[in-house]
């Protein structure tokens, strides 16, 4: 491997499936590869991942290993069951920062016993309810409360030494489409999402991981490829000097129409350090943008990109968990609900799940929440309660759900309310502490 192909495979961040790393990752990470992104598929179990991780560091000691630990619907660690951690929606509708600084400590506390030193969290975007991606992963949709809420996210995860990092910017909460399919264009005022970027460089984030959104006034291309947007906007005008991360590059809204390699080679020239790579994308394709990046990049850009990453991989070289055990995530989860209504029962109700098409961010879950789950275009039988997920998004969900004596319960946001049930509850996000707070108030209510 030529010199420049090192510093190019130290900007590249792959994926593989399985919860056993093959040989070209071994031979990857040793030879001085940035890192790994793991996914669900990597974690069977925890013991599993401890030691895929070793497994992994016993090639290289300071090699960088991401997941997505969001809390919520977003989760690596508890794809199984369900998060016990709430979602960022359910931190930002009980807005106490204290709280939020204990639930990410005790995500960071999970990845550091896991091995895990980047967390590719907490999600920054200020969010619309039309959004179709971002939804209960944002601390909600005023810019203030999701910048105070980040950066104690921020400040909570890295007193272990596990790298955070503020996604998507510039901003992706003001945008109505989905950016693993297309290219969004950011609405309204194209510099409103930024607040919570600044509040998590003022709070030392390590990294911040670009949207692949069209900014409005910045040019045509996606945020990712765009110079205007990470070099003058985020490095010269705020300021940042840590970390660039880009999404995924086989996304639609990044790589459809240029391929995976040109989207690299044009990122890391706008000032992009590092490129997350999924596991669908094999060996011979990250050799492939491994060579178009030192092919095709500046050779000074490529250099000061992979001294970045090699600078966050020695500071997040030793993960240590804080310890700290408390009842915070359910308290949360908790105070989060909103409950209108009548949930009384005289006997154990009938619940039917309307379930939309999953959040590629989080994806399907895997297990039903329901003895019956129906999809679009399935009959949907008669229940005493149904569970329902961003029903303001899907006029099917509205129309089978709102049902004369039922109730609805709403997983996502609670945007649109039924007008014949008798009761609704809205638990901001589906991860298991979620669902068991759900399971309490229900209990709790006289027959």
């Amino acid at each position: 491997m030529t010199g420049r192909e090192r510093q190019a495979a130290a900007c590249l961040l792959p994926s593989f499936p399985g919860a056993r790393a093959p040989d070209w990752v071994r031979r990857f990470v040793a030879d001085g590869g940035g890192g790994i992104v793991l996914f669900a598929d990597n974690v069977p179990e925890h013991g599993a991942l401890r030691a895929l991780c070793e497994e992994l560091r016993g090639e290289r000691g300071d090699v960088l290993l991401a997941l997505d630990e969001e809390g919520g619907d977003v989760t690596r660690l508890h794809w199984r069951e369900g998060s016990p951690h709430p979602s960022a929606a359910a931190l930002g509708v009980v807005d106490d920062v204290g709280a939020t600084e204990r639930v990410a400590g005790a995500v960071a506390d999970e990845l550091a016993l896991a091995g895990v030193n980047w967390n590719l969290a907490p999600v920054a975007d200020v969010n619309r309810p039309d959004n179709p991606v971002i939804g209960t992963r944002s601390f909600g949709g005023d810019e203030k409360l999701v910048a105070r809420h980040v950066a104690a996210h921020v400040r909570a995860t890295q007193r272990r030494g596990v790298a955070a990092c503020a996604k998507h910017f510039p901003g992706h909460g003001a945008t109505a489409e989905d950016s693993h399919r297309e290219l969004p264009t950011v609405q309204g005022d194209p510099l409103a999402g930024l607040p919570p970027f600044r509040a998590a460089i003022d709070a030392g984030v390590r990294s911040i991981m670009t949207a692949h959104v069209r900014l409005p006034g910045y040019g045509d291309e996606p945020a990712t490829l765009n110079r205007r947007v990470v070099h003058e906007l985020l490095r010269a005008e705020l300021g940042y000097e840590g970390v660039v991360v880009a999404d995924a590059l086989e996304m639609k809204g990044v790589s459809a129409g240029v391929g995976l390699e040109e989207a690299a080679a044009r990122a890391i020239a706008a000032g992009v350090d590092a490129l997350c790579v999924g596991h669908d994308v094999g060996e011979g394709a990250v050799a492939a943008i491994r060579a178009a990046l030192a092919a095709r990049v500046d050779e000074s850009r490529l250099a000061e990109a992979a001294e970045r990453v090699r600078r966050l991989a020695r500071w997040a070289a030793q993960p240590t968990p804080a310890g700290a055990v408390d009842d915070t995530a359910r308290a949360v989860a908790r105070r989060a609900l909103l409950v209108e209504g009548d949930l009384s029962f005289r006997s154990p109700p009938r619940v039917v799940e309307l379930r939309p098409q999953a959040n590629i961010a989080a994806g399907e879950p895997a297990d039903a929440l329901a003895p019956i789950v129906v999809r679009e275009r399935e009959p949907v039988p008669e229940a005493d309660v149904y569970l329902v997920r961003d029903a303001h998004r899907h006029p099917w969900i509205r129309e089978a759900a709102d049902r004369r004596g039922a109730v609805v319960v709403e997983l996502g946001l609670p945007v649109w309310r039924p007008a014949a049930a008798r009761g609704y509850v809205a638990t901001y996000g589906g991860g298991r502490v979620a669902l068991d707070a759900l399971a309490d108030v229900l209990a709790l209510v006289p027959a």
